[in-house]
């Protein structure tokens, strides 16, 4: 057994976690706001519409500056990055707690994805800097979970504390998790300088490159991009199903612990899809089969939850919601993987992620509008189905283009 077999036995493994721990903190802000939709629209007046904008506001950073705060990341310094992430989260939190209008409330969930962005981005270049190459495909699957762990936490809390205490308590907890996060990682996580890094001997070289050329190499390389809008493909549907789950069941008449434990329930196994994605990876599966799996899956899980042909089936339809966030949790932890091996460098790796993050943010900002307005033209959520299988088609076809780039990768180590 190695040193780094077990937590117990590794400092370095207990602060891979604890960064990925961080990620799930910093997912419970995008998290908070799906089940305190139904309460906000009472108590601010919020139309449908204007809900998928608040939804996928927290966003908005991330579709326009994700690139650019992950390559300042490493300049300021990964671990340093998530600290300042986590303690604006915090403040853009409880501010937001005593938001007095839409408008104001809107304004803070923007600041809130700043903050997101840089808990989120540093992520995988830091725990590749605390563990060795061996454990890094595990990892890095479990680190593509941190936003659904959120999310079914707060799912699944969000029906019993939002009755009894109102949202802006619910506000006031995740501002004062995301502080004490912070602490923790401070103490917890190494230096940049003080992990493994099993990249220390490429230091030096980089020491001379600018951020213009890390730019750059990102952008005129193809595998940055694939992923990119790969991810974009699938966060803006799964966004869009999910968070809108809350509202979906409360108009069926479903609340209190059967709407928290049905909606926390199918958010929560999207973690199994990323952590299986890990397994498989580590066990010499393609990347891009877990890919087209998990796409092809997505598809047919809307079909069930929203076709009309299901509509007299509601277990079958909640089959279906299963279905599609569990094997679509295949997408995002083998999508964390690619953005690390198909960095054209090692600097590369934070810029990437970032890139990757822009499209999911993209994604994420234009999702829940779109699949709203097609609800409230048509009446219902029954064409949702049509939005999720044209972000699955093309989630398909980038699979076969990082197919292809890996390949070629291959063929010209």
């Amino acid at each position: 057994m190695s040193q780094f077999d077990s937590p117990a036995q590794s400092p370095s493994l207990w602060a891979a976690y604890v960064v990925i721990f961080s990620g799930v903190v910093a997912a419970l802000q995008v998290g908070k706001l799906p089940p305190a939709l139904p309460e906000l629209s009472q108590a601010l007046g919020l139309t449908l519409t204007q809900s998928g904008f608040l939804l996928s506001l927290i966003q908005l950073a991330g579709m326009t500056l994700a690139l650019a705060i992950g390559l300042s990341a490493d300049g300021v310094g990964l671990k340093r990055s998530m600290f300042v992430g986590l303690l604006l989260l915090g403040l853009a939190s409880a501010m937001g707690a005593v938001a007095d209008s839409v408008t104001a409330l809107m304004f803070w969930r923007v600041v809130e994805g700043f903050g997101f962005l840089w808990v989120a981005l540093p992520a995988p270049g830091l725990i590749r800097r605390q563990v060795q190459a061996a454990q890094l495909r595990k990892l890095l699957g479990y680190w593509g979970a941190y936003m659904p762990a959120g999310t079914a936490l707060t799912l699944l809390l969000g029906p019993l504390w939002l009755p009894q205490w109102g949202w802006r308590t619910w506000w006031l907890l995740f501002a004062l998790l995301s502080c004490l996060m912070a602490i923790v990682l401070w103490r917890v996580v190494p230096n940049d300088l003080e992990g493994l890094d099993n990249v220390a001997a490429d230091r030096p070289a980089e020491m001379g490159v600018t951020w213009q050329q890390r730019l750059r190499e990102t952008l005129s390389a193809p595998g940055p991009w694939w992923v990119t809008l790969c991810f974009g493909m699938y966060s803006g549907q799964w966004l869009a199903v999910v968070g809108f789950l809350p509202s979906i069941y409360s108009q069926a008449g479903l609340s209190g612990g059967t709407l928290g434990a049905l909606t926390a329930f199918a958010a929560a196994v999207n973690m199994l899809g990323n952590m299986v994605s890990g397994r498989l990876l580590q066990k010499g599966i393609h990347p891009s089969l877990l890919l087209v799996t998990g796409f092809v899956a997505m598809a047919l899980g809307a079909f069930l939850a929203f076709s009309t042909f299901t509509l007299s089936l509601p277990w079958l339809r909640y089959v279906g919601v299963l279905l599609f966030s569990a094997c679509g949790g295949l997408v995002p932890g083998t999508l964390f993987y690619l953005a690390v091996r198909l960095a054209p460098h090692e600097r590369n790796v934070s810029t990437t992620v970032g890139w990757m993050q822009q499209g999911s943010a993209a994604g994420q900002f234009a999702g829940p509008p779109v699949v709203a307005w097609l609800a409230t033209q048509v009446g219902g959520w029954q064409w949702t189905w049509l939005v999720t299988g044209g972000c699955c088609l093309g989630g398909l076809v980038l699979s076969m283009m990082i197919a292809r780039t890996l390949r070629l990768q291959s063929a010209n180590p």
